[in-house]
């Protein structure tokens, strides 16, 4: 089967706005330090107007667009299923992805784009802010058969699960992926999300999940487990692939019954938004183009560095074939 693209993403498509700011600012807005939290519309203008002279970063964001994105930035190529609004948001949020090279077909719609205010602070923490706006109406009505079929993976958000609509869309993205041959990774994306869907994350990961990423906290979740291996052997009982992050520690992949443990990275962290949608695109552009596994560890693992040590979930200095050749030839 021919395709046209490495990975299918299907997520939330949220114009991120990055901003560092102080301890007793973020104390003044009273949200919880280094969680996510989903925010009416009046909120967030509350706290864009708070940070009003604070240091701003902008860029096209959501979860799996980061991934896609990165994947494009590696040489992959890529595709994306989102719902933007016909606002300047929107329109910014279209051309920034579409001049990365990635392919967005789903027409936008009155009304706000989303938008996910990324606070940071002096410790590196990243305390989110959430409006989904029209992101929150992507629906089953989104997701084009022909599209998918192009692909081989499909990636999915778990945050897509947060919403009745958005959860429809990734379900049907699933089912025609399976139908047509087409490779199903997930990633969980939050441990709350796991509280409200532990038991349909199970089904998907006993099911149709070829891949599933997640962090120690929600394989911890997940498994009731305490050790990293214990935790990665019991997902991989259902999941053909599993990809594990432990943070500062590296991550370990799980494949054909073998542990593949990759190493972290030393760096100095200014801002962990994006590492994991990094380490994501890492491997999946490595299985996609003829890596092993070890490799596509290796690549994401210095990928997810790299991201950490700037601002934002773009890579303001992308690999180059070189450094890419050099890193995979180096494992």
């Amino acid at each position: 089967m021919s395709t046209s693209y490495d990975v299918f993403g299907v997520g939330n498509s949220l114009v991120d706005i990055q901003a560092v700011i102080d301890d007793s600012t973020l104390e003044s807005l009273e949200f919880h330090k280094g969680i996510m939290t989903l925010v009416d519309e009046p909120t967030q203008a509350r706290v864009l107007e708070k940070i009003r002279g604070a240091k701003i970063n902008r860029c096209a964001g959501g979860s799996a667009a980061n991934t896609i994105a990165g994947l494009v930035d590696f040489g992959g190529k890529g595709a994306y299923a989102a719902k933007t609004g016909q606002d300047e948001l929107g329109e910014f949020y279209l051309k920034f992805m579409r001049d990365l090279g990635v392919k967005i077909e789903v027409p936008q719609a009155p009304g706000q784009t989303g938008t996910c205010v990324v606070l940071i602070t002096d410790d590196a923490q990243r305390t989110m802010l959430t409006h989904l706006g029209l992101s929150a109406t992507l629906s089953p009505d989104d997701i084009s058969e022909a599209e998918i079929k192009k692909a081989k993976y499909v990636y999915i958000e778990g945050y897509l699960f947060a919403g009745d609509s958005t959860k429809a869309a990734a379900l049907k993205a699933i089912e025609l992926a399976k139908k047509n041959g087409v490779k199903v990774a997930f990633t969980v994306s939050d441990p709350f999300l796991i509280g409200m869907h532990r038991d349909l994350f199970w089904d998907l990961i006993k099911g149709p999940v070829d891949l599933l990423f997640c962090n120690l906290e929600e394989a911890r979740s997940l498994t009731g487990k305490t050790d990293p291996v214990d935790c990665a052997h019991e997902i991989h009982q259902h999941a053909a692939d599993v990809a594990l992050t432990l943070g500062a520690d590296g991550s370990l992949l799980m494949h054909q019954s073998q542990a593949i443990p990759i190493e972290g990275v030393t760096i100095k962290a200014i801002d962990t938004t994006g590492a994991g949608d990094m380490y994501a695109a890492g491997i999946l552009y490595g299985i996609t183009n003829g890596l092993t596994w070890k490799q596509s560890g290796h690549l994401a693992s210095h990928a997810a560095a790299r991201v950490v040590a700037q601002m934002g979930a773009r890579l303001q200095k992308p690999f180059t074939k070189d450094e890419v050749a050099r890193l995979i030839t180096g494992v």
